[in-house]
């Protein structure tokens, strides 16, 4: 049978629309359409950059191969007669509004687009990278009748696509686990999909240290899990140009002072409490261990190591984390004791050289530091005015960070952390659970509110949010599911949400039943493409939406 492609906007009314993040101002029109078996994107731009093509590459075999039959009763098999008297169209082209050159760029801009079956026209963007992602738009709107191909909707508008927030992020742990490279690369396929665009990798830990910089060869080669378990220099870089293709920056994170434990097989005059029993005595998890901070010689190394790094990565924002420091993990040592009476300072003094070092380092190279939120509310340490730090410890936190005059990204384990509720992982302890019980549901992040408990002044302060993988009980086996699609839900989150606003694009309050549908879509969509995301309800209340709603 012939393939046959359909916009529809009679079948598919337009709250299962499968389009998220939902764009911001979306029109919708009532017109059957067929596309052709020979039907194609094609670009009609002069120069367009290879990552454009690529893009519409990509996008070109995602509508021949999604092959997701549509999340219905009978899956679509009732639309004969409906697609008997559609037109048929032959291809789409995408064009730029203005004759601006297309650009290169890792970001997003105002966006418009406008498919309609007339004048055959995909997209006109101002910009390359929202041509691309109109694109997406268009081929995230595939789906299946057994043999039968279609797609809702024409003719779609699509008016000044713009994020309500910069910062769309998600964090992802590969120290406590090793996540090979194409499990990377499969996470950020699944990042660009839904408008993610900020990849924040926390790649060390104090329990490996699988990052090789090749000022530094001796930190990954003693401190990786093995000699295959290492990201090398060709690697990060690798990772690095799949993501910038896609639209994604990629945030590096070398957590200091604490968190730096496996530094002590390469470097033990650093780390101050090394392998110290009882570990919850001197840390948060185990193994115990931390830079000692009040070192002349640490803090110089750390600089120069944190420098060694950031200096071959294209993003203007690196991590040097600073959570969770153990004040008695010094207060035992003696050689920071040592140091802290021969300089005549206090550890909070101390800690503030050594940030002072640091961030240098950084915004020597023109980057601007990122920080955990411990370095703003804990610590008594001076800090760039245009630090960003990340509020995780509760989403309580944000007016305070917020009252010191910082730019915030949410990253609050109350509502973001995906690792919650998977029990306790540490041994011996029977009885335990995660410390940040419960697990954290889409539905429970999607009413996230960036702006809760903001002033007005404070507003312009959140730079955006991020969900996050911990990896103490996550590897490549199971990183999808519980990653995807819960993950998407920071994408289009409530309340002047990162991507979409407040409103859906006929005005009514964004809400977690409008949004099960179309969050349904993208997980059947997901798994069609190799990623392995977990299902949200029963098969039999994805096809029929809001009988399975609580008081339905």
């Amino acid at each position: 049978m012939r393939a046959v492609f359909l916009i529809c906007i009679a079948i598919a009314p337009c709250s299962v629309l499968g389009l998220w993040p939902i764009p911001r101002n979306l029109q919708t029109g009532t017109t059957l359409v067929k596309l052709a078996s020979t039907f194609n994107i094609k670009v009609d731009i002069d120069n367009p950059p290879q990552d454009l093509l690529d893009a519409v590459s990509q996008a070109n075999t995602y509508i021949q191969t999604d092959k997701l039959q549509r999340l219905v009763v009978g899956r679509g098999a009732n639309d004969s007669a409906a697609l008997g008297q559609a037109p048929t169209l032959p291809g789409l082209t995408l064009s730029l509004l203005t004759s601006d050159a297309p650009e290169s760029a890792n970001c997003y801009r105002s966006c418009t687009a406008y498919w309609d079956p007339q004048r055959r026209i995909l997209s006109h963007s101002p910009k390359r990278w929202n041509v691309c992602h109109s694109d997406c738009k268009f081929h995230s709107r595939v789906v299946q009748r057994l043999d039968d191909l279609r797609i809702a909707l024409a003719p779609i508008s699509i008016v000044n696509d713009i994020p309500a927030f910069p910062y769309r992020g998600f964090m992802l742990d590969t120290a406590r686990n090793f996540f090979p490279v194409a499990d990377i690369k499969r996470t950020l396929d699944a990042m660009s999909w839904v408008k993610i665009n900020m990849f924040h990798w926390h790649v060390v830990d104090s329990q490996s240290f699988p990052l090789d910089i090749p000022a530094f060869p001796e930190i990954a080669s003693k401190g990786a899990y093995s000699s295959s378990e290492i990201y090398s220099a060709a690697d990060v870089q690798d990772i690095v140009s799949y993501a910038g293709a896609r639209g994604i920056d990629v945030l590096v994170e070398i957590d200091t002072p604490g968190h730096t434990a496996v530094i002590a097989s390469s470097h033990p005059e650093h780390i101050a409490c090394s392998q110290a029993s009882p570990w919850t005595d001197f840390a948060n998890e185990p193994p115990a261990g931390q830079l000692r901070l009040a070192s002349a010689a640490t803090t110089n190394f750390t600089a120069q190591l944190i420098s060694s790094i950031a200096k071959t990565l294209p993003s203007s924002l690196f991590s040097t984390g600073g959570d969770e420091l153990n004040t008695n993990c010094y207060a035992e040592d003696a050689q920071t004791q040592a140091d802290l009476a021969k300089s005549g300072r206090t550890l909070e003094q101390a800690l503030n050289v050594f940030t002072q070092a640091t961030h240098k380092s950084l915004t020597d190279l023109g980057k601007t530091p990122v920080v955990w939120e411990e370095m703003v509310l804990e610590h008594t340490v001076t800090l760039p005015k245009d630090t960003v730090v990340m509020v995780w410890i509760s989403s309580q936190h944000a007016s305070s960070v917020a009252a010191k005059n910082f730019r915030i990204v949410h990253a609050p384990s109350d509502y973001f952390y995906l690792d919650c509720g998977a029990g306790e992982w540490l041994g011996n302890n029977p009885s335990g659970n995660s410390w940040c019980d419960p697990f954290k549901t889409w539905q429970k992040s999607y009413t996230f509110d960036p702006l809760a408990s903001l002033t007005t002044a404070q507003r312009s302060l959140v730079l955006g949010g991020q969900q996050l993988l911990w990896t103490e009980q996550s590897s490549p086996e199971n990183v999808d599911s519980i990653v995807w699609p819960r993950a998407a839900s920071s994408a289009e989150v409530i309340s002047l949400i990162f991507w979409t606003g407040a409103t859906l694009p006929d005005g009514t309050a964004r809400n977690v039943a409008s949004a099960l549908p179309r969050l349904h879509d993208l997980r059947y969509r997901m798994v069609r493409r190799g990623v392995r995301a977990i299902a949200l309800q029963p098969h039999f209340c994805v096809l029929r939406p809001g009988v399975c709603d609580l008081r339905s």
